[in-house]
């Protein structure tokens, strides 16, 4: 079956947190978070390299919000019930519908990292990927050096599979990283 044709919700909730797919105007708010996020961010993620403009980020969300649409990828953004602010972005990457086959990633404003957020949605979003996607595996990657985010798949019971060594190159691509590979399977 095409993935465009797979119906299923655009947002779900957890007991303290809303995640939905990126929508048109979203931008502001992400731009804001990754802001105030940036210094612990650079050191594992990417996209925090370069800080980027609103512009930038704004287009970003909604290219993400078209690969949501055609099931590509599916990004989340993480929004408190409570008050509607946004707080981290995460969702289910690098996807093989054949099997199905996901991978989660995540980050945090750092401003709201340490209260068990991201682990509440890491554990959603699996649920999620299990519950209405049919996933048989869903894994977590990230560097052996993140303790940070190597704490949320093992405090939520993923397998450390195994750690891919010299795997990749650092995210300022001046030296080599390991990356730990976490799963659960259905």
């Amino acid at each position: 079956m095409d993935p465009v044709l797979i119906d299923f919700p655009s947002a779900f909730e957890t007991e303290r947190l809303q995640m939905r797919m990126p929508l048109p105007g979203d931008g502001e708010a992400v731009h804001e978070a990754k802001e105030a996020s940036h210094e612990e961010l650079k050191e594992w993620m990417p996209f925090a390299q370069n800080r980027g403009t609103l512009e930038e980020t704004e287009a970003n969300v909604r290219e993400a919000h078209a690969k949501f649409l055609t099931r590509e990828d599916l990004r989340l953004h993480i929004f408190l019930k409570e008050s509607s602010t946004f707080i981290g972005s995460s969702g289910l990457h690098r996807i093989n519908w054949e099997i199905p086959k996901f991978e989660i990633g995540y980050w945090i404003d750092t401003r709201y990292a340490g209260k068990g957020y991201m682990s509440e949605a890491v554990e959603g979003i699996a649920a999620f990927a299990f519950d209405k996607l049919k996933a048989r595996r869903v894994e977590i990657r990230c560097d052996s050096g993140n303790e940070a985010s190597r704490a949320i798949p093992e405090r939520l019971g993923f397998d450390l599979e195994g750690v891919l060594r010299n795997d990749d190159l650092s995210v300022t691509g001046e030296g080599l990283r390991n990356t730990c590979i976490y799963a659960k399977i259905r």
